[in-house]
């Protein structure tokens, strides 16, 4: 398949997927293409990188980053609290389909296939956990030269 058709097909469904989860949750229709461009935004990053054969855990992280800033971005823009862009922002990253995996080993008595992939599970949500804190460390380190900033234009 065409790789413009394949770049297409997932920001169009990590977007759609975002928006959707961002109705479940009840954001503000105000917030909601800014949380679906953020979900897509950290998706297109972790299946670029994905595309490029890095670690699933470097993927996670570099999306989650970019989810947290531009979560960070759109919270001063919309003047809303930044959650409301994270959380939905984060649903495609979320590692259902291998935690449902592990919990069905458990079940057909693999112990040891269960673990593999419950630890998998714990290092990708570690992964994403750290994306965030760095970009909210990003942010802070940041802010007070945006203030400045704000200050000289009053003058």
């Amino acid at each position: 398949m065409n790789i413009y058709l394949q770049l297409l097909i997932q920001a169009s469904f990590s977007y759609l997927s975002t928006v959707a989860f961002a109705v479940c949750i009840n954001v503000p229709r105000r917030g909601l293409n800014c949380a679906g461009l953020s979900g897509m935004i950290g998706w297109l990053t972790y299946w670029a990188l994905m595309q490029l054969h890095l670690s699933v855990m470097i993927a996670n992280l570099a999306g989650a980053f970019l989810i947290g800033l531009f979560g960070l971005l759109f919270a001063r823009w919309k003047k809303m609290p930044v959650i409301t862009f994270n959380i939905p922002g984060l649903v495609p990253l979320v590692p259902g389909g291998t935690a449902y995996e592990a919990v069905r080993a458990f079940a057909q008595n693999h112990q040891t296939l269960g673990i593999e992939l419950s630890v998998k599970v714990a290092m990708v949500a570690g992964s994403i956990a750290v994306g965030f804190m760095f970009a909210q460390l990003v942010a802070d380190l940041t802010r007070p030269r945006w203030g400045s900033w704000r200050k000289l234009a009053k003058k």
